[in-house]
């Protein structure tokens, strides 16, 4: 057979591309930044192929090349944080914006408004209870004015912190309040001092002088009133664009952390999971089979490509294991051929030895009973012995050739199989050894035993040699024989047991082979074929036969068959 060649080395088995990977260093000069940057190298630097696309991708590979996955995780991570810390900042920037804007509207300029509007209601009840009390005379009439200093100065008090932050409401409400005291000093408490001291009416010049006042009064307590509501115009549009910025701000957050997680998506993508199907892919091919196919860098992360090298050199390992193992099955089946052939000839060998062996065979063994019928008495004793001996010989030998053509048939002449009972081909066997078995009184039991596919004849001499042997082999007592069968899998496990003299468990296996002998052939006479060929059937018809070594008294022999397809379903 053709020997694979052996696969060549990556370049990363070297001591120096273990040391350059172990250390996390990646050469510029010979890293392998990709397709396109192989291919760019091959090309030349100034080849018409190379295109500024090309650079770029394979500058930005080197860069990257190499690193360890931690890191370039750690690296998208950082620009995850950095983008968040930016947003954050700025977020935060315009929400502080909004709040501002909205405090300056809901905290100051509101309050302020209605707090003066409140300060116009109680200079007018001033006004309103002078005026009555002046015209009437009355003093009911000057409670308007009371409760209306009151209400002023609890208006003023509330009013004066919130003008603190709008620009000229101090000095607004200073005017105002001057001309409050002025209308108060000049109008107010001499006319009702005069009303007062007359005790009645007072309907004079100085009461439309004193309206005159107070409409200034009001004037200016108008502008201040005009001047909030423009200042909370201010503040609503104010607050109107810090909203539109906030909003500006979260859209362009959310396209900014889409675009962060594209591209954090895209180059964990390009950096480790296109590497990854790379190499998964070579190692796909490498698995179908094809060990020449070399696992090249996948690129990729520090780990990705130790692991590329590394299946690369499992591949070349097992490229080498399969040269070797592929040459010692070449070398193997080449034996197997050269045994089966050995075999098939020394078996043809035996089986015409002993067809030819046969006829000679005869006429010496019929010549030598000649001698014995017709000379027996007539020579002396030691002739006699002779001629006996000679005799013996030939029948042994006789029927060790028949034994032996009988072993070399054995899946030969192979007949058509079919299921056969072994109850019945066991009292077949009986049968045929009936004489033997009514000289030594034996006796059986037998259980229910299957139905198997095989060769009757075949089957019988099994039992036959079983049984013989039980004979031959007994002790003491009359011989007893048990034959049962049982489910064992898919097989049949039939156990033949018997009373005899036992074997030692030391012999197990020396039992099975031809021509050997435990015993003296004087003591048991036999050829030392039967087990041998019962183990040769066995093994014929699919199964197993081995002596069971934990029985202590007599013999037990067991064996498997193959069960019938119809027991195999109801089994299941």
């Amino acid at each position: 057979m053709t020997e694979l060649p052996e696969a060549p080395h990556a370049a990363a088995d070297s001591p120096a591309g273990d040391t350059a990977l172990d250390n996390g260093e990646v050469s510029l000069d010979t890293a392998e930044a990709g397709s396109g940057a192989v291919a760019a190298t091959d090309r030349g630097p100034s080849g018409p192929g190379v295109t500024g696309l090309d650079r770029t991708r394979a500058v930005a590979l080197r860069l990257t090349g190499g690193w360890p996955l931690g890191r370039i995780i750690g690296v998208g991570v950082l620009i995850a944080g950095l983008f968040s810390v930016l947003a954050i900042v700025i977020g935060g920037a315009a929400l502080t914006g909004l709040n501002s804007a909205r405090d300056r509207v809901v905290d100051t300029l509101d309050p302020a408004a209605y707090h003066a509007s409140q300060l116009e209601v109680a200079l007018l009840n001033q006004e309103t209870g002078v005026r009555g009390y002046a015209l009437s005379g009355r003093p009911d009439f000057l409670e308007p004015y009371h409760t209306g200093v009151s209400q002023e100065n609890a208006q003023v008090s509330e009013l004066r912190p919130l003008l603190a932050s709008v620009p000229g409401g101090p000095a607004q409400l200073t005017r105002i309040l001057g001309k409050v005291d002025g209308w108060r000093v000049t109008y107010a408490l001499p006319t009702i001092s005069k009303v007062g001291a007359k005790g009645g009416p007072v309907v004079t010049s100085p009461i439309f002088r004193g309206k005159a006042v107070f409409d200034s009064l009001r004037v200016s307590l108008i502008k201040l009133q005009n001047d909030l509501v423009r200042q909370r115009a201010r503040a609503v549009a104010s607050l109107h664009h810090s909203a539109l910025v906030l909003d500006a701000v979260c859209i362009g957050i959310a396209v900014g952390l889409l675009l962060v997680l594209a591209m954090f998506a895209f180059g964990l993508w390009r950096s480790a999971i296109l590497p990854l199907s790379r190499l998964a892919a070579d190692a796909r091919q490498v698995a179908g089979g094809d060990f020449e196919h070399r696992v090249d860098n996948p690129g990729g992360p520090l780990e990705v490509r130790a692991v590329g090298r590394d299946v690369d050199m499992m591949r070349e390992r097992i490229l080498a294991e399969l040269s070797a193992v592929r040459a010692a099955n070449a070398s193997l089946e080449a034996r197997t051929e050269d045994l089966q052939r050995s075999n098939s000839e020394l078996e043809q060998f035996a089986y015409v030895a002993s067809h030819d062996l046969q006829e000679p065979l005869r006429k010496v063994a019929s010549f030598c009973q000649l001698l014995q019928r017709r000379y027996a008495g007539r020579l002396d004793a030691k002739a006699d012995e002779y001629i006996e001996h000679a005799v013996d010989g030939a029948k042994r030998m006789q029927a060790l050739i028949n034994d032996l053509l009988a072993f070399s048939r054995v899946g030969r002449t192979a007949q058509q199989r079919e299921p056969v009972s072994l109850g019945l081909l066991l009292a077949q066997a009986w049968a045929n050894l009936a004489p033997e078995v009514r000289r030594t009184k034996a006796t059986i039991e037998q259980g229910e035993l299957p139905v198997v596919l095989g060769e009757a004849s075949l089957l019988t001499a099994v039992f036959q040699n079983l049984l013989s042997n039980a004979l031959k082999f007994r002790g003491d007592q009359p011989p007893r024989v048990s034959v049962s069968a049982r489910r064992d899998g898919r097989n049949w496990l039939l156990e033949f047991s018997d009373n005899g003299i036992g074997i030692e468990p030391e012999y197990a296996d020396r039992i099975f082979v031809i021509f050997q002998r435990l015993h003296d052939r004087a003591a048991y006479p036999g050829t030392g074929i039967g087990l041998a060929m019962v183990k040769k059937i066995i093994e014929y018809h699919g199964g197993q036969i081995w002596l069971d070594t934990e029985v202590t008294s007599g013999a037990r022999f067991c064996f498997t068959l193959p069960m019938l397809p119809t027991d195999e379903d109801a089994d299941d």
